[in-house]
């Protein structure tokens, strides 16, 4: 339901019993035209409504003060013209009878007057309220009609005139909406809006009219970019940004786009490298980068990486061994480093009469890896778990619980601390960015994993005990990763008889002859790589694997998968650290930890299936 237009209310008019002369302009002006008619197309109801003609008022000289009256409460009601008992038709009556009566004619004039701000208060209403400007109308064709060479009349004219075009083009340049014609090469909806906007300035509906068809151009653009096509995106987009030239819009728009851009080249990437991995899969990946290309900006990092690959499996297949790469995560950024760790077999386990082997390392027995896998080339860093942290808003379980064992440096022990958690280091204090993360259960490096997983579509984990000591021993068979006696110089950051806590303390159990200059984990990659390009695999910290524990290795997988048990409360731990006693950095050694447990002495690394 339209809302009414208001009235006009004029408060008092003093309309004077008294006969002064009239001025000839008055009189000629107020007199009504009673010829003509107002021609504006519209059909049978606007014709309705400029049909008006002055209503009859019979009246004899001695009804003039009655008349009077019934003028003056029209005029406060707002009753002009509509029939015989509203103040203009009275009025023109009185002045037929009282043709010098300058009170009429004054007061014919505050008529005109009310009877204009009555019409402009519908204008107002009338841009989207066809009632309104009907109204508005109406009281142009009473002017027209009676005072048609008023100064104000003719401009009130000249503003109903306006307000009609601007509808009608309005209403064409909706229609054109409806048909999707927006007018981007001329004529359509925009052209009919702007038009208005010539007769309306500032016109609330016409300006929603012009945004309207920015927004169904940008739609177009957002459309096209959806099915791959960004040059068609951008020329829409190019059309959206002369419309209106709005401070907001339009970027937002073009940033929208650069998303599905870049999501276009990710899903364009990933379907490269998924196809490199079947046989016939090379044409495909080269034709998904040539799609890349023609989208992407030079140098984009992911067509990059596919053409790269693409080069290798031309020449070498999909992977190779000791190939380091990274994936690329899904706000641009890269995951960890890993590096292919070729297939093969190996002796897992303690050999008999091995010095220091415990019954848990036996019996000795053949695991063969048939696929070649990627592991982490260093163990997790504190700034590569902060970003998953702050990313996923994960609580670890040493921040749930608000501890965990650091070592005290005054006592030289290990004590459980309050406020350590992944970002503390082994002596509780906050850990640079570089440090191997410690403090963290192996629950805590699976949901790392698994975050990665989720962000880059390919599959991370923690290794299986299986594949850590395959790695660890980098084709060796010795009784230590390095061989069969004390470390050679620089080996890795192991308890050394030559290292000093920062209070001067030493190790009561230690490599004779051997330091390495550090009292706690050192920053990740700080020594040289093994036989297979991974760093500190034999020291620096101990790292969580995915196998349960188990007493022995009777009925262990042989393929090297992990070997797990729904439920395990103890989780395996696997090579030395920086306060690992020499028994504990052979390449056999194994430990495990409760689910929860987290200390100073174990982080992580992880795998990446191929």
């Amino acid at each position: 339901m339209r809302a009414a237009w208001p009235l006009i209310i004029v408060a008092s008019i003093a309309l004077s019993a008294c006969k002064p002369q009239a001025s000839a302009q008055a009189t000629k002006a107020d007199a009504p035209e009673r010829t003509g008619s107002v021609s504006i197309s519209g059909g049978d109801e606007l014709a309705q409504v400029l049909s008006w003609s002055l209503p009859g008022v019979p009246l004899q000289a001695d009804g003039a003060a009655a008349a009077r009256a019934r003028a003056k409460r029209a005029m406060a009601d707002g009753d002009l013209f509509e029939t015989a008992d509203s103040a203009i038709p009275l009025l023109f009556a009185l002045q037929a009878l009282q043709p010098d009566d300058p009170g009429i004619a004054q007061s014919l004039g505050t008529a005109r007057t009310a009877l204009i701000e009555q019409g402009d208060a519908a204008l107002a209403m009338g841009d989207d309220d066809i009632d309104a400007l009907r109204a508005a109308q109406r009281r142009g064709a009473v002017l027209r009609k009676l005072w048609p060479r008023q100064p104000e009349v003719v401009a009130y004219l000249s503003r109903v005139d306006r307000s009609e075009q601007a509808w009608d083009r309005n209403a064409r340049g909706e229609a054109f909406l409806a048909e999707n014609q927006l007018g981007e090469d001329g004529g359509g909806a925009l052209v009919a809006f702007r038009a208005a906007l010539e007769l309306r300035p500032g016109q609330a509906r016409a300006m929603q009219g012009v945004a309207a068809v920015e927004s169904g151009l940008i739609r177009r653009a957002e459309t096209a970019a959806q099915q791959g096509d960004f040059d068609v995106a951008g020329r829409w987009l190019a059309h959206a940004e002369n419309v209106r030239h709005h401070p907001d819009t339009i970027p937002a728009a073009r940033n929208r786009i650069e998303v599905l851009r870049a999501d276009r080249v990710r899903r364009l990437r990933d379907e490269g490298l998924i196809a490199l991995g079947d046989g016939d899969g090379l044409d495909i990946a080269r034709k998904r980068l040539a799609e890349m290309l023609r989208i992407a900006a030079p140098g984009n990092p992911a067509s990059i990486e596919l053409r790269q690959r693409i080069d290798l499996v031309s020449h070498y297949g999909l992977f190779r061994p000791g190939q380091v790469f990274t994936d690329g995560l899904r706000d641009g950024s890269r995951g960890p480093v890993l590096v292919v760790v070729p297939h093969g077999a190996f002796g897992m386990g303690a050999p008999v009469g091995e010095p220091g082997a415990t019954p848990a390392e036996q019996p000795q027995h053949v695991v063969r890896l048939e696929r070649g896998f990627a592991m982490s080339r260093m163990e997790v860093a504190v700034g590569e778990f902060a970003r998953f942290v702050t990313a996923t808003g994960y609580e670890p379980r040493a921040t749930q619980r608000g501890h965990s064992m650091a070592y005290d440096v005054r006592s030289g022990n290990f004590v459980r601390g309050s406020g350590i958690d992944w970002r503390s280091g082994y002596d509780g204090q906050p850990a640079a960015a570089n440090m191997p993360v410690i403090h963290v259960t192996a629950r805590d490096a699976e949901a790392y994993a698994a975050w990665l997983s989720e962000q880059t579509g390919a599959h991370y984990r923690l290794p299986s005990e299986a594949e850590f000591e395959y790695a660890l021993r980098a084709g060796g068979s010795s009784r230590f990763p390095w061989g069969e006696d004390a470390p050679p110089p620089d080996t890795d950051n192991l308890t050394g008889a030559l290292d000093r806590s920062p209070r001067g303390l030493s190790w009561s159990n230690a490599f004779a002859g051997y330091g390495d200059g550090w009292w706690g984990p050192a920053p990740v990659g700080s020594f040289a790589a093994n036989a297979y390009g991974l760093h500190d695999v034999a020291g620096n910290v101990s790292e969580w694997i995915a196998d349960c524990w188990h007493e022995g290795y009777r009925r262990a997988p042989a393929n090297g998968s992990a070997w797990v048990n729904p439920g395990c409360r103890n989780r395996m731990y696997r090579g030395g650290s920086w306060a690992s006693a020499p028994a504990q950095d052979r390449s056999a050694w194994r430990a495990a930890g409760g689910t929860d447990v987290t200390n100073a002495r174990v982080g992580f690394r992880l795998v990446r299936q191929l």
